[in-house]
Formats: C-alpha cells, structure tokens, sequence
C-alpha cells in the first residue's frame, strides 16, 4: 500500500476561513461594546461624557468616541423615534423633535402608574396564586378583613368575579383578570413572580407607606 501523499491544497482551503475567524473577532467585539454604549447611554438622565464611559468600561478613550459618533449617525436615521444628541459635552437620548407633539398627545391619555397599598399587594397575591378564592378563604389565610381592599382591586380591574364555590352560604370566588397581567407585564399566569419576588415588591409596597401613608381602603 502506497503511503498517502500530503495535499497542498488543504492547507491552502484552511487558511482563509482562519482568517475571516480571526478579523470576524475584533467585528463582534466592537458590535457588542457599541451595543454596551447604547443601553448605558439609555439608562442614564443626565449627558453621559465619553471620558465616563471609557473610565468604566475600561476602554480607550479614542475608540469610545468613536463608537458614540456611530451611535449618533445610526439614530439619526429616519427610521429612528430617537436620536442620541451631544449636550453640554456628552451624549443623551431622546425623542426627535418632529415626534413631540405624538408623543405628548400619547403621555396624556397614558393610565397614571400603578399604586397599591401594602393591604391591596398582599390580597392580590393571594387571589393571583390561590385563585379562584372566596374573600373568607383570603380573610383565613391574610389573617384581617379585606373586603374593603377587594373592591379596590375590583375598581382597579385587577381582580374579578369567577362564580359562586359550592359550599354553604355560596361565597363568591375571586379571580384575576387581563388587566392584571398588563399591569405586571406578565404573558400568562405561568409567569407569575415568585414568592420571592412578590416579597420584594411587599418590602417596596411597605417602604412607601412609610414615607407616604396610603389612603385607606373602604372598610365594609
């Protein structure tokens, strides 16, 4: 058996996927910190100084300046709602000019932001993972009375009626509603925050009533 001979051209085949690799690194790095530079100029309420982005993201100052002039070029596409402008020396973002009058008629008809109760949060909690579930049912595991803060949470359309359970006296059950997965942002009631979660929005909840006291619930 004849030994194999070496084939040039592999080698040769080789060497240009190896180089489009390696040029296709540096490509992906800028990619990703133009897209770092993005979300921290997003985030941030006063005009954000290249010589800050660079401090903290450890990158040279001349290459950060360049990525935020790209980034001003791309928003400035007409495709964009918002533009990332230099003022007073750094960079902000926000909505263009000519969309200013949209955008206020839009704000006005906004629903003011979701504010409950330290009392509201805990009962809906208990409908949104008990339910559906009576209002005695609620009063046993809450251990007060809630039904001041149920017709609340059915002004507010987060909670409503889902029939009689049929035992005596036939309390009404309480479900949750549409409305409540718009609020929290959920898809469906699989993604239901954790227990966890839910206690970090109490802690929140119990946070604001301290500083500011809420106005109370109906009583029955």
């Amino acid at each position: 058996m004849e030994p194999l001979e070496p084939n040039p051209s592999a080698g040769v085949a080789e060497a240009p996927a190896e180089e489009a690799a390696a040029e296709s690194q540096p490509a992906a790095e800028e990619a990703r910190l133009l897209a770092v530079i993005e979300a921290v100029v997003y985030v941030t309420d006063e005009p954000l100084l290249a010589e800050q982005v660079a401090s903290a993201l450890g990158e040279p100052l001349d290459k950060v300046r360049r990525l935020l002039d790209r980034l001003v070029a791309e928003y400035d596409k007409r495709e964009h709602g918002l533009t990332v402008r230099e003022v007073a020396g750094g960079y902000k973002m926000a909505t263009k000019a000519e969309h200013h009058d949209a955008v206020r008629a839009f704000v006005k008809n906004l629903k003011p932001p979701l504010k409950l109760s330290l009392a509201a949060l805990e009962t809906l909690s208990v409908i949104a993972y008990k339910q559906p579930i009576t209002a005695p049912e609620i009063l046993e595991m809450r251990g007060v009375q809630g039904t001041g803060v149920l017709k609340t949470l059915l002004d507010r359309k987060l909670i409503t009626t889902a029939g009689r359970k049929n035992v005596i006296g036939r309390p009404i059950l309480y479900k949750t509603t549409k409305e409540f997965l718009i609020q929290f942002g959920l898809k469906d009631l699989s993604e239901l925050p954790t227990l966890k979660e839910f206690e970090e929005l109490r802690r929140l909840a119990l946070a604001d009533e301290e500083l500011v006291p809420a106005v109370s619930e109906p009583q029955a």
